[in-house]
C-alpha cells in the first residue's frame, strides 16, 4: 500500500509537525494518537494492517497526525488557560494546514476523525466543533470532559473544547443541521472509568437531536487489542 511520511514547519504551531500518509483515495481518515504518542503509533501497533484491505482497494486515504499533549493539556506547569490555547493553536493547525494538505492530496470531500482514548479527544473535539468538515467520527473509549486537566479553571476556550458541554449548549440552527448530517460512533468498554462520559456526551447529542452510537463492550475495554477489533468493526477489516 502507499505510504508517505511529511514533515512541515507549521506557522500556526510554530514548530515543525510530522504526519504519515496512507493510502491513494477514497475518504479521508485523519487519526490522532493516545495520550504522548507519536504520529506512527497507530503504524507501530499494526493498525495499518487493520484497515489494509480499504487502503489497498481506495476507500481509505488515513493522515496518522501527530499532536501537541505535552504542550497543551498535559503540560502541567503552564496555566489551564494557555493550556486551552494551544488546543485551540492546534484545531487551527489541522482546519488550516492538515485538511488543505489532505483534499490537495485527494479531492474525496468525506472525511473521518479517529482516535482511541485521549486520541478520540481530538477526535470528538474537532469532528463536532467542525460539522461541516468532517463527516463521520469514531470514538474509542473516548475522553469526552476535559475539564479535569483544566484543573478547576475555565473559561471560553476550555469551554469550546470541552465536547459534553459545549455539544449541550449549541443552539447555532446551522451547525445543528450539520451536526445532524454526521455518524458519530461512541465505543466504550462497560467498565471504562470513561463510559460516563460516553453516556453523558451521547444524551447530550440525542438531546439536540444528533443521532449517534453509543457501543458499550464487555469489559474494561480500553487497550490496543480491543481498539484493533473496533477499527476492524467499525472501519473495515482483512482481506
Amino acid at each position: 500500500m502507499h505510504r508517505q511520511y511529511h514533515r512541515w514547519w507549521s506557522p500556526t504551531l510554530n514548530r515543525d509537525m510530522e504526519l504519515l500518509e496512507f493510502g491513494h483515495g477514497g475518504a479521508t481518515v485523519i487519526i490522532f494518537p493516545t495520550s504522548f504518542g507519536t504520529f506512527h503509533e497507530w503504524e507501530d501497533r499494526g493498525m495499518m494492517n487493520v484497515i489494509g484491505h480499504g487502503l489497498r482497494n481506495g476507500w481509505w486515504h488515513v493522515l496518522c497526525v501527530s499532536s501537541v499533549d505535552d504542550e497543551a493539556w498535559y503540560c502541567k506547569w503552564k496555566h489551564p488557560g494557555a493550556r486551552a490555547w494551544r488546543q485551540h493553536e492546534y484545531e487551527a493547525y489541522l482546519l488550516n494546514e492538515v485538511l488543505p494538505f489532505a483534499k490537495w492530496r485527494n479531492p474525496n470531500p468525506y472525511t473521518i476523525t479517529v482516535g482511541a482514548s485521549f486520541g478520540a479527544y481530538h477526535a470528538l473535539d474537532f469532528g463536532l466543533r467542525h460539522p461541516d468538515r468532517v463527516n463521520r467520527i469514531l470514538s474509542l473509549s473516548g475522553l469526552c470532559d476535559i475539564r479535569r486537566f483544566a484543573d478547576g479553571f475555565y473559561n471560553d476556550t476550555v469551554y469550546f473544547h470541552n465536547p459534553v458541554d459545549f455539544v449541550g449548549g449549541e443552539h447555532d440552527g446551522w451547525r445543528l443541521h450539520h451536526l445532524r448530517q454526521q455518524d458519530v460512533i461512541l465505543a466504550v468498554g462497560k467498565d471504562d472509568g470513561l463510559i460516563h462520559q460516553n453516556r453523558e456526551l451521547s444524551g447530550k447529542l440525542w438531546g439536540k437531536g444528533i443521532g449517534n452510537a453509543l457501543r458499550e463492550w464487555d469489559g474494561f475495554a480500553h487497550d490496543w487489542p480491543v481498539w484493533e477489533r473496533q477499527l476492524q468493526m467499525y472501519l473495515g477489516g482483512h482481506d
